[in-house]
């Protein structure tokens, strides 16, 4: 029997699934979608499945891979998915099939606990209020008892402590094997499981540092597979020209300096040399930063270059790191925590340095990406700065990498089609003619939900669009009993809307940035009325089921900021090669980022709800129609009556709609 034949019967009526797992029901696209993974785990094909929200894509391709009997690697999103993955989900299937294979869990190094930085930070003395001293306290306790050192087991910490830089490390501060607690640690330990596992579960950023090691000749992280399956896949484009980015920070250069006065406590006479190079490091990193108080806060290497101010005092930045530099040098021999921190300085003054005089690529690590396309650019936060290169193109490399593993890759995710097509993320990802699947989702949309573009907006852009926007969803919110998620495309736009709501409702506001991202979303759903105003990275991941979200509202097509170095450097790019901008770039990003706002309305088959898209442009542009084909097939208004009423039902009446938005 082949692996298809093998992955249906087990998802079927009386398969191993429905009698092993409580509530499981078949689904005939889940069926579907699992025999294609099996088909290409089998052949050794590539293919991209969108799967939509209910289709139970997570079992579609778990059957598969555990089936199989390969080595298989299974990469997520989030760090909460792949916990999801390896604690809920992997294991049940595992039992249902009976399938003796050995499975492991691989997060990145931030994700564990450094003995080594542990003992350091708290022999440091840096810390000393109470409430530090016993999370110190806490933390020592339990690594003492930890298997893992996964940082999340510890649920009395919060995620955000500030005290988790310092007692985990990054690539950067890692010892190695130069590290006295080598032999205990906890990422080495981690390593080592996932090289023996059959089936190990990381997430996209774990892989795309494998796919760099190994192209830079370093070995790898990740053991080979007979297949990788890619869930969430929508972010990897993304997620990969971020990550092959090559930059140099104010936080790293400032963590270096404290990094470096913090060894000296283990050498003896080193505090005298270290000290005055290190605090003059981080005076130069003020002056630098405040130069470039007048800047945009996010542009082209060449708008920074060009400011008096900000060029003038990029020199001295560069002179002090170097001179740190020279010192942590002649300290090297004397402790594995001065090398390490003589080597960051050595890297980071090359890349510095390169970026001051902007005359060619800096740091393109082979001679593969010497003659890449890249954008340089800088950004600026609050105390700090990012001077960055990105490439441009990443496809060659994912191609590459591809075709080095001989494996099967699989990509899915609930929103990678635009118009039911896959051609632009398959030319993202360096595909060839890849197998496709787009299985739909099963919910009944038609009857759970109904889209409503109110009459009467005026074109995004206006000044009046924001008091518009709040008009419109008042009377949405009254006859929702709040319970509602409202979506922007910009942080400006979120404050604004919040400011203007404040007072004008009685629905408790739970505004994106006041509260941890898990305690807000908590709050959200135990105050049963709430109304949660998110922008950026809270249009997915945000997964609230049931009453307590009947409306999600998105002022603006979420098109990128034309103004953004990269996507400007990148349009550039495609024009010169003779395509279309807009429809071959900016329509698609937005088409698949609409969806997955879209996406949080209706989670469950007993969820009902509306979505207000409040850009008119659905209407009044010839594109409209494409993001409106790419949606559910929802029933649709743009009668406020017709919401009220709907919103108001029972939840299995049908009503008919006689709004219909019509391009």
């Amino acid at each position: 029997m082949s692996l298809a034949s093998k992955s249906t019967a087990a998802l079927a009526d009386a398969g191993a699934l429905a009698q092993s797992i409580s509530g499981f029901a078949p689904r005939p696209a889940q069926s579907r979608m699992a025999a294609a993974v099996a088909t290409a785990m089998s052949s050794n094909e590539h293919l991209i499945a969108e799967a939509g929200t209910g289709t139970g894509k997570t079992y579609a391709y778990l059957v598969p891979a555990l089936l199989s009997g390969q080595r298989v690697i299974l990469s997520t999103g989030t760090r909460a998915l792949q916990d999801q993955l390896f604690h809920r989900d992997l294991p049940r299937v595992r039992e249902a099939l009976g399938a003796r294979l050995s499975t492991a869990l691989l997060k990145g190094r931030s994700n564990y606990l450094c003995r080594y930085r542990l003992e350091q930070t708290i022999a440091e003395g840096r810390f000393t209020a109470r409430y530090h001293l016993a999370e110190l306290t806490r933390i020592r306790a339990w690594a003492g008892r930890s298997e893992r050192g996964d940082i999340s087991e510890l649920d009395a910490i919060a995620e955000d402590s500030m005290l988790w830089p310092h007692v985990t490390s990054t690539a950067e501060n890692c010892l190695g094997s130069d590290c006295p607690m080598y032999a205990d640690c906890f990422v080495v330990r981690a390593r080592q499981a996932a090289q023996e596992a059959d089936v190990v579960i990381v997430n996209h950023h774990l892989l795309f540092a494998d796919m760099a090691l190994r192209q830079e000749g370093f070995g790898e992280i990740l053991p080979g597979a007979h297949a990788f399956v890619l869930d969430e896949a929508h972010q990897l484009p993304e997620l990969a020209s971020q990550f092959f980015s090559v930059s140099v920070s104010g936080r790293q250069l400032s963590d270096l300096g404290r990094d470096a006065l913090s060894e000296c406590a283990g050498v003896a006479g080193a505090l005298a040399s270290v000290q005055a190079p290190a605090q003059m490091l981080e005076q130069r990193l003020r002056e630098f930063r405040l130069a470039m108080d007048n800047l945009p806060g996010r542009a082209a290497l060449s708008r920074l270059l060009a400011n008096a101010d900000a060029a003038t005092a990029l020199g001295p930045l560069v002179e002090a790191l170097a001179e740190l530099g020279r010192v942590l040098a002649a300290n090297a021999e004397r402790s594995p925590g001065f090398k390490a921190c003589a080597e960051r300085a050595t890297e980071s003054l090359r890349r510095l340095r390169q970026f001051a005089d902007d005359a060619k690529p800096a740091g393109l690590n082979d001679d593969s990406r010497d003659d890449m396309a890249a954008v340089r650019w800088y950004e600026l936060s609050g105390r700090g700065f990012v001077l960055s290169e990105t490439p441009l193109d990443v496809a060659t490399q994912l191609r590459a990498y591809r075709e080095q593993s001989g494996a099967a890759w699989i990509f899915t995710s609930a929103t990678l089609a635009v118009g039911g097509r896959f051609d632009h993320f398959a030319e993202q990802m360096g595909l060839t003619d890849p197998a496709t699947v787009l299985e739909p989702s099963p919910f009944d949309f038609p009857h759970q939900a109904l889209a409503y573009l109110p009459k009467g907006l005026p074109e995004p852009a206006s000044r009046d669009f924001g008091q518009a926007l709040i008009d419109v969803l008042l009377p949405v919110l009254e006859a929702s009993a709040g319970r509602a998620f409202l979506l922007f495309t910009s942080h400006r736009a979120l404050r604004q809307a919040a400011a203007d709501l404040a007072g004008r409702t009685p629905f408790p506001l739970f505004v994106q940035g006041t509260l941890p991202r898990s305690a807000l979303l908590d709050a959200f759903r135990q105050s049963g009325n709430g109304v949660l105003l998110g922008a950026a990275s809270f249009w997915e991941g945000v997964d609230v089921a049931g009453e307590a979200l009947t409306v999600v509202a998105i002022d603006k097509l979420p098109f990128a900021a034309p103004d953004d170095p990269v996507l400007e450097a990148r349009l550039d790019a495609l024009r010169r090669r003779g395509g279309n901008p807009f429809f071959d770039w900016q329509l698609p990003s937005a088409v698949i980022a609409l969806k997955q706002g879209a996406g949080r309305l209706i989670r469950t088959h007993a969820d009902r709800g509306v979505l207000v898209l409040c850009d008119t442009r659905l209407v009044s542009k010839p594109y409209g129609r494409v993001f409106i084909d790419s949606l559910p097939p929802f029933k649709r208004t743009r009668e406020l009556s017709e919401v009220v009423a709907f919103l108001h039902a029972p939840s299995d009446a049908s009503m008919p709609m006689q709004g219909e938005i019509q391009p």
